[in-house]
């Protein structure tokens, strides 16, 4: 029988590399004909190096406003104050310029001006709710009319993903929004806006796109071409985050590692599901509010060991593209991610014991959690997991 499959085209117009990130945004507003442009920003990056204000520069009478700082995991209260910034300046191109939080929140923001959401329990309705049986229910609804441009300065690889991580701070639960025109519609990958990024962040959000490229080789549905672009990623990874742990200011290595964190997202057009990594780091970050690369660092060698017994012919492809072959892909991934510097336990980011049953439980409700390797039956297998990583 011949492969079979669905490729998936999501509504990216470009990605620019290795382009001067605040000449690439001029050329592309003027492109889309934004008028009034919103910029949201890292709040460091505005308040310690030139960049923002050479962004509102030279968008001249193009630019319209501007929100520093977006806390961690995009909590729903500060999407609707910037929402609100952004709708008083009328809007009419979200410019997302930082970290992972930031570019969710300019796909919520794009969210909650196109369906006037004012309210935290507004956003409810678009949520992508979890059946016990790990089915996901997909809410359809009118796309954002808003574009985006999102100039990544981490690795965490949200840019290229059809969906959105927000913080119901009611129930402390990080939830998921998709729609395969959340994404931005232009993404700049320029290094050089890189290399003010703490070391720990820049690092470990390129753990977070190991983890996208290590779940997708090993995931069942994967098939020939997501796998040979996963095991590129990885190969990008070990060579360039190590060069980049050793000189900060190496941009042909910080740019390999961008160009990676692109290969490790093309799961999403493929419609392949991540696994357990993944599913109970969600609930770390929300839950637990443990950073977003910090959660795959100290998860995926766990992950892998528990789904050995399941695909070990695919988690010799990982260490086989670390140059490793023979290893257990666990002990390789583990090995590297303490080369680096990282934490590789739940105690180490602050996750102790006895909030596993709290973690075990709120994961058995992520999606990722139905479509690991090695099936996970109930709260004990989530224990076991968590207690290789404690």
């Amino acid at each position: 029988m011949t492969a079979q499959g669905v490729y998936q085209n999501f509504a990216i117009d470009r990605v620019v590399y290795g382009k001067p990130a605040a000449d690439t945004l001029l050329a592309e507003a003027a492109r889309l004909g934004a008028q009034r442009v919103f910029l949201l920003v890292s709040r460091t990056l505005d308040r310690e190096t030139p960049w923002v204000h050479e962004m509102r520069t030279v968008l001249g009478a193009r630019y319209a406003g501007f929100r520093d700082g977006m806390p961690p995991h995009t909590p729903r209260q500060s999407v609707l104050e910037a929402t609100a910034q952004a709708r008083e300046v009328e809007a009419d191109l979200i410019v997302t310029f930082g970290g992972g939080s930031g570019t969710d929140a300019g796909k919520m923001i794009r969210l909650a001006l196109k369906h006037d959401i004012r309210a935290i329990e507004d956003f409810d309705r678009f949520v992508v709710r979890v059946a016990p049986d790990g089915s996901r229910a997909v809410v359809d609804y009118e796309p954002p009319d808003v574009p985006q441009i999102a100039i990544p300065t981490t690795l965490s690889g949200g840019d290229f993903n059809p969906s959105a991580g927000a913080t119901d701070t009611r129930t402390m639960l990080k939830e998921i929004y998709r729609h395969p025109k959340l994404v931005p519609s232009v993404i700049v990958l320029d290094p050089a806006v890189t290399v003010r990024t703490p070391q720990w962040l820049w690092l470990s959000s390129g753990i977070r796109a190991l983890d996208h490229a290590v779940e997708t080789v090993c995931a069942p549905a994967a098939d020939v071409r997501s796998r040979l672009e996963a095991i590129q990623a990885i190969t990008l990874l070990a060579r360039a985050l190590p060069r980049t742990h050793q000189d900060p200011n190496d941009l042909a290595a910080r740019l390999d590692a961008q160009l990676a964190v692109w290969l490790s997202m093309e799961h999403n057009r493929f419609g392949v599901s991540m696994g357990a990594s993944h599913g109970i780091g969600h609930v770390l970050g929300g839950t637990c509010n443990v950073p977003h690369g910090y959660t795959s660092c100290v998860m995926l060698p766990s992950v892998l060991r528990y789904n050995e017994s399941a695909n070990a012919e695919r988690q010799a492809l990982v260490a086989e593209a670390f140059g490793r072959a023979g290893e257990p892909a666990w002990r390789v991934v583990h090995e590297f991610i303490a080369g680096l510097g990282l934490p590789r336990s739940l105690a180490a980011v602050g996750v102790t014991p006895e909030r596993f049953e709290t973690v075990a439980n709120a994961a058995l409700l992520d999606h990722y959690l139905h479509t690991n390797p090695r099936p996970i039956h109930g709260v004990d297998d989530i224990m076991e997991i968590l207690r290789m990583a404690a």
